[in-house]
Parts: C-alpha cells; sequence; structure tokens
C-alpha cells in the first residue's frame, strides 16, 4: 500500500499549512511570540540547545526524559513549570511526587544547568516554562525529527499538586480512553496518535507491561497482540521476579522500541504494524480503524510524520499558558521566587 493511498501528499500539503497558520494565530492569541527573547536575551535559545546537545552527547536517553517532562508538566494545568516545583505555600505533595511521576521523570538537571546558565547570562528574564519547552524541542530535533518553531513567552505558575496528575494517561488506557483524554486537552486523536510516537525513544519499567507477558488473574495468558517472539525476547529481559506483586514499577527497564531505541523516528509506528508495541496504549492504536490508518500512513511517510510531530509539539506547548503580567520568572525552577 502506498501513503498516496492514505493520505494524498495534496491533502497533507493543505493540512500542514492550515495547521502552522492555526497554531501561529492561536500561539500569538494567547500571548506567545516566536523570537520572544530575541531582544531581552537574544542568546537564551542557543544557551538551551547548547546544554541539551551536551547532555545528549554523554546520554542519548536524555532525550526522552525532556520530552516526556515537558509532556507532563502541560497536560497538568498548563506549561507552567509546575511539573518542576519541589514544594508550595501549601505543603500538598508536589506533581512530581505523584505515583505518575515518582522516581519516573527525567531531566530535571539539564533544566537546573540550563537555568543556571540564563540567569548569568539574562537574570530573571527567561521562565521554567519556556527552557521546558525549549529543552523539549531541542531533545526532539536531536533525537531525528525535523525541526519547528516554538515561541517564547510563558509565565512560570505556583501552584503544584500531585492529585491533579491523576489525569495523566496511562500504560493501560484503550484508544477511546486516550482519544478523550486527548480531547480535554484540546488536543485531536490524530495528535494523539502523532504524539504517541515520543515512545519511539526511552524505556518502561517492566512493572508497566509485565501482565502482558504472564497474565493476569485468572487465566495467566500472555496478551495475543504482542508478537510472539518479541515477547519470549521481553521474558528473558524482564523475568517474573522482576515484576513487583505490589503493583510498583520494579526496577527492570527495556526500550519502548525495539527497532530504534535511541532515534525519535516512525519506527515506533512500524513495530506496531509487527505487533511490538511494548504498552498495552501504544499495541491499542492498531485495534481502532481511524488510528490503525494512521500508523500505516506514518510508518511510510516518516516526513509526514516528522512535521505532523513539531506541529503537534507545538500546540501541546501552548495548553493553558501564563502570560503577561499573570505568573512569574523563577530564579530557580524547583521553588517559586
Amino acid at each position: 500500500m502506498e501513503v498516496g493511498a492514505m493520505i494524498p501528499t495534496t491533502i497533507v500539503g493543505l493540512f500542514l499549512f492550515c495547521l502552522i497558520l492555526g497554531q501561529s494565530t492561536m500561539a500569538l492569541s494567547q500571548g506567545l511570540q516566536y523570537g520572544f527573547y530575541n531582544d531581552v536575551c537574544p542568546e537564551a535559545e542557543q544557551i538551551v540547545n547548547e546544554v541539551v546537545s551536551k547532555f545528549m552527547h554523554r546520554d542519548a536517553n536524555a532525550a526522552a526524559g525532556l520530552i516526556r517532562l515537558h509532556f507532563h508538566d502541560c497536560f497538568v494545568n498548563g506549561c507552567d513549570a509546575s511539573v518542576l516545583l519541589e514544594k508550595t505555600p501549601s505543603g500538598e505533595p508536589v506533581e512530581k511526587d505523584s505515583p505518575a511521576n515518582y522516581k519516573s521523570l527525567r531531566g530535571m538537571d539539564i533544566i537546573d544547568k540550563i537555568k543556571e546558565k540564563l540567569e548569568d547570562k539574562c537574570p530573571g528574564i527567561v521562565s521554567c516554562a519556556d527552557i521546558l519547552a525549549f529543552a523539549a524541542r531541542d531533545a526532539a530535533v536531536n533525537a531525528g525529527v525535523l525541526p519547528y518553531l516554538v515561541p517564547g513567552g510563558r509565565r512560570d505558575g505556583s501552584t503544584s499538586r500531585a492529585v491533579d496528575t491523576m489525569i495523566l494517561p496511562g500504560p493501560f488506557l484503550t484508544v477511546e480512553e486516550l482519544t478523550d483524554t486527548f480531547a480535554k486537552k484540546g488536543l485531536t486523536q490524530d495528535e494523539m496518535v502523532i504524539l504517541s510516537a515520543a515512545h519511539s525513544i526511552g524505556s518502561a519499567h517492566c512493572g508497566t507491561f509485565g501482565y502482558r507477558l504472564y497474565g493476569e488473574k485468572p487465566h495467566y495468558s500472555q496478551d495475543p497482540s504482542l508478537e510472539p517472539m518479541q515477547a519470549e525476547f521481553l521474558k528473558t529481559e524482564c523475568p517474573p521476579s522482576s515484576i513487583p506483586k505490589d503493583g510498583s514499577l520494579g526496577r527492570h527497564k527495556v526500550p519502548l522500541d525495539s527497532i530504534t531505541p535511541t532515534i525519535l523516528d516512525n519506527m515506533y509506528y512500524a513495530g506496531l504494524l509487527q505487533g511490538k508495541g511494548l504498552l498495552a496504549s501504544d499495541q491499542g492504536l492498531m485495534k481502532n480503524f481511524h488510528t490503525r490508518n494512521l500508523v500505516i500512513a506514518f510508518a511510510l511517510n516518516p516526513i509526514a510524520w516528522s512535521r505532523h510531530f513539531g506541529l503537534a509539539m507545538e500546540k501541546m506547548g501552548n495548553l493553558d499558558v501564563l502570560t503577561g503580567d499573570k505568573g512569574e520568572i523563577r530564579r530557580k525552577c524547583r521553588r517559586i521566587n
């Protein structure tokens, strides 16, 4: 099947043009602006890119952590860097200490280093929320996707509550549940499928998919949607002893993408076509007619997927932002001023 049968080139081009126009208008209407720091801190985005590139040179897996950090920030009450806070005046448990984030978020040390350099260069100018957005973009581009624009002008929030992370999509959700979760944030089902390919990099704890290997009570049967040889390989990486019985994640991890685990590309979709999706929420995209067709289309057209990914990331980075005189510019990203 040719990709043209799924998404004709002319339609893809028109769709991309409309998305670019629509998202640029949306960004500007929310008070965000491309090149926001050009006058007040012209080296801001360059500094972010330099630090991200340096860390990724040491550890390619840093990209997955930065993208996930941005996603977990934006999905919970908007892109305001609340995920970075270690405590707030309310004394409530904060986002990063919730079960959805505890011991699984990576990249905060990279954000700290970027903030330190920016405070030396342009004190009190660049928000932590913008740093997250720029760092996620640079991580994605360094990991393999086409360059895309990210507007600036976000300001930092002062509220962070662990209870609010309950809305984060988990690895057990069905397509319908994922679609509903994304729709509540103004993101379409197509954008959900596009952003799911962030799982082309990074890793997952055995505890998040172990039940697919060994089954659940009362039948203990292996998930039939998991390719048999892949299942056997995963059992060697995740023996029963590596999967905690208390429902926790455990220590053992395996790459989310078995084809190109350190490259952010469309091989995520190729893996789904082969039944190699690690998480049930990923492989489940093959169970819905529309999402399955998108998987096929993007598996066949890496350029189309890469362009769509950048646009979807930009749109996600515009969720419920604080701009103008709202929020603050934190001097340190882990605490409010």
